[in-house]
């Protein structure tokens, strides 16, 4: 089962269209797949609409298992754990915990009917965001066209580095860096871009050109649907398209990789 998370530590970079689309997208391709929203503002409820007894703060605190968070059937082949508001309060709620960052790993311990699971996340480093990195096995970062994007996009990795130094027995790859509402025609994309490739940690990994401006996201979201069922002929669901081409042939070349590597050992 394949875990993904969507992260940068600044804000409006597409973060939640990304896991949205992610998802969406796995699914088209035939995967089951639970999103899960790990920020506060519990923007992916608004996205798809949903109506929800329990949310992702009940799963952290104990109040509610896993199966009775998970609301099923939001689209085909796609199920959701909601977040509220009132998950700003878990920082506080849960201080005495006993290793508080891994608590949703261990309640989603039991989870084998998914063929990936992709996470939403805080544009904080805060305790919802550590419990989705220590989850998660794989990374997507997005990264909108301008320098505070970019930086928090440095500080992110920065922070899942030290993600890894402090549980250097969990895998946590990153999958992707994605730039978002790219323009073939700005100075600004054009300048971010090349920063993002000649950067060290983020250039070989760099997905480009990225996804480019699109408004029909926007009435997408407006609608709650997804671009390819709002406009599946659009410069986005063109990119998203080719995006979840890309992170299917990771996990193919993931999965020759083990193959090999256990030939080998054999």
């Amino acid at each position: 089962m394949r875990k993904i998370a969507v992260v940068n530590m600044k804000g409006g970079v597409g973060k939640t269209t990304t896991a949205v689309h992610v998802a969406a997208g796995l699914a088209l391709h035939g995967r089951r797949v639970l999103l899960i929203d790990a920020d506060p503002q519990g923007n992916i409820g608004h996205a798809f609409r949903i109506r929800h007894t329990h949310t992702i703060e009940d799963l952290l605190v104990g109040a509610a298992a896993a199966d009775a968070v998970i609301v099923r059937g939001v689209r085909e082949r796609v199920d959701v754990i909601a977040s509220t508001p009132a998950a700003f309060s878990l920082e506080r709620r849960m201080a005495g915990e006993t290793q508080r960052e891994t608590i949703l790993a261990r309640r989603l311990r039991g989870l084998t009917n998914y063929d990936a699971v992709v996470i939403d996340s805080s544009p904080a480093m805060n305790l919802l965001t550590y419990n989705a990195l220590l989850y998660a096995e794989e990374i997507i970062v997005p990264v909108g066209m301008d320098l505070m994007a970019i930086i928090g996009a440095r500080q992110t990795l920065n922070g899942v580095a030290e993600v890894k130094d402090l549980w250097p027995d969990r895998r946590l790859d990153l999958l992707a860096v994605l730039p978002t509402f790219t323009s073939a025609t700005n100075n600004a994309t054009k300048a971010a871009l090349e920063a993002l490739e000649q950067d060290k940690q983020m250039g070989p990994y760099l997905f480009s050109p990225g996804i480019r401006q699109c408004i029909d996201l926007n009435y997408a979201t407006a609608r709650r649907q997804t671009i390819w069922e709002y406009a599946p002929r659009s410069h986005a669901a063109e990119d998203y398209t080719r995006f979840l081409d890309f992170v299917d042939r990771q996990e193919q070349a993931g999965a020759h990789a083990i193959k090999e590597k256990v030939t080998t050992a054999i």
